[in-house]
């Protein structure tokens, strides 16, 4: 089992920055992928960052460039620094793991909320 814990969401005017943790407790073995999802109002859960299996993230074009996601080698935690916040990135948050013969683990969300 893997336990997901978020935290570092809240409110942001357009242009700020917020920084997402999650921290991996559990077993960690076999852990494959690593990353960020989210929810907005009314639409369907999107990728944001991830790491697949290597050391190196790929990211949602319409992040790219605004959002760095880092972890540990241990895999242990994970953050998701996010700059130039806009509107349009107002969601709900979750931290997500994929284990080999095991498959997904969700954190519980974190609400982002960005003013114009």
């Amino acid at each position: 089992q893997v336990q997901l814990v978020e935290s570092g969401g809240g409110l942001v005017q357009a242009g700020g920055s917020l920084r997402l943790s999650c921290t991996v407790s559990g077993s960690l073995s076999s852990i494959h992928v690593m990353g960020w999802w989210r929810r907005a109002p009314g639409k369907e859960r999107e990728l944001v960052a991830r790491f697949m299996g290597g050391d190196y993230p790929e990211y949602a074009d319409s992040v790219k460039g605004r959002f760095t996601l880092s972890r540990d080698n241990a895999k242990s935690w994970m953050t998701l620094q996010m700059n130039s916040l806009k509107p349009e990135d107002t969601a709900v948050y979750y931290c997500h793991v994929w284990k080999w013969s095991r498959g997904d683990y969700w954190g519980q969300g974190t609400q982002v909320t960005v003013s114009s």
